[in-house]
């Protein structure tokens, strides 16, 4: 440009050359081109470029490291240094890690496919002054991208599936299988599920899957809801408790989640929601859960559950049973054997007790309250000396 400025105020070759401090021969190759040249960077020598191609099949090989490589170039009759070597792995790694990412987007049809997860959204402090952790499930339909979550301060497995309920309720149906990650809850290893978990998925009649080991991405539609969730719901609000962070969770969701324009379907859930087909609740009879829980009798004959106490016979104290609830009803087992059952407790640190039980737990209190038999012995087995009458007669 100023080159050809300069040409054009009049200047000579000779002048534009001494102006610009360029030979003449550029100033007239400058002025005879009719747009400018782009730049490009001169390549340079690099004493590390023979030896790349073998560097590169043994990094993706074996991965070793830089020293380990560096080594045997070295003895290769490499001269250079080890930081020319360490800059040339990186971008060897940034290529496998880019490559480890690269993932195909896996759309399903509608009513085929849900995806669960749960999230950890920090600890905080209850009306009790203990610190609670919060967690929130998430449910989202691959077809229509309609979610659900709620928030709980547990992630057992009652209340996975308590979650799994409401979200069927929610979306009015449930598609035809849903997609986990290798949760305890639902899988108990790789070749066991979680027998419990199972029951429950076969009395709605879906499908569980879990993804690939180390494979996170393979549900990513429910990974991007949770992150919307934090980003769009969480951050920069102020709840009272947990039921009014599940109150402000439900408006968000009719309100702005499942109301907006998905980036990907460019649709709003909501419309998307009727054509997914899913299976109605009304085909399926309500799922009552019953989940055994493992507890050892106290020395009092009680078993704590759920922040009471419940009696049982006072033989079993010390043992261990197995408590269950149902319909508010608390069956306590031993054995494969019912020992007890209470109605559930009104209200929580209570202590319920059937009157038999206080009956028989006095009766074996008493019995081992009397005083035990000495630990020593005496024995009286010797005759005693008797001296006959006649005897005090003769000396008297």
């Amino acid at each position: 440009m100023d080159i050809k400025m300069l040409h054009l105020q009049g200047h000579s070759i000779r002048k534009i050359a001494h102006l610009t401090g360029l030979s003449r021969n550029t100033v007239r190759r400058v002025l005879r081109e009719k747009a400018p040249r782009p730049f490009h960077t001169p390549e340079r020598g690099s004493k590390l470029n023979p030896y790349k191609d073998y560097l590169a099949a043994r990094f993706l090989a074996s991965g070793l490291s830089a020293v380990r490589l560096f080594e045997e170039i070295k003895a290769q009759g490499y001269s250079g240094s080890v930081i020319v070597l360490r800059r040339f792995i990186r971008t060897l790694k940034a290529d496998v890690q880019s490559k480890k990412k690269a993932t195909v987007r896996f759309e399903t049809a509608a009513g085929q496919q849900a995806q669960v997860d749960w999230a950890y959204c920090g600890q905080f402090k209850n009306q009790e002054g203990r610190m609670v952790k919060v967690y929130a499930f998430v449910m989202i339909l691959g077809f229509s991208r309609m979610v659900y979550s709620c928030f709980t301060t547990s992630m057992d497995l009652a209340t996975l599936i308590n979650s799994h309920k409401a979200a069927f309720e929610f979306f009015g149906g449930l598609p035809k299988e849903v997609l986990y990650d290798n949760m305890k809850q639902v899988r108990l290893s790789l070749d066991k599920w979680n027998p419990l978990f199972l029951d429950f998925a076969n009395h709605y009649g879906f499908v569980p899957r879990t993804h690939r080991l180390y494979r996170p991405r393979t549900k990513g539609k429910v990974e991007r809801a949770i992150q919307y969730l934090k980003d769009n719901f969480l951050v920069g609000r102020c709840f009272d408790d947990l039921t009014d962070l599940n109150v402000q969770n439900q408006h968000w969701l009719n309100h702005v989640a499942n109301v907006r324009i998905h980036a990907t379907t460019k649709e709003r859930p909501i419309d998307l929601l009727p054509k997914e087909q899913l299976c109605p609740l009304q085909e399926v009879a309500a799922y009552e859960l019953a989940v055994p829980t493992v507890r050892k009798v106290d020395n009092e004959g009680f078993v704590q559950f759920q922040r009471s106490r419940y009696s049982v016979p006072p033989e079993h104290c010390g043992k261990t049973v197995t408590v269950q609830q149902k319909d508010r009803r608390i069956t306590i087992q031993c054995d494969q054997l019912i020992i007890a059952e209470h109605e559930m407790a009104s209200r929580s640190d209570s202590c319920v007790a059937l009157p038999e039980h206080l009956q028989a737990l006095w009766k074996q209190s008493i019995e081992n309250s009397r005083a035990p038999l000495p630990s020593w012995q005496i024995r009286f087995n010797q005759a005693v000396v008797t001296t006959p009458l006649s005897v005090y007669q003769e000396v008297a």
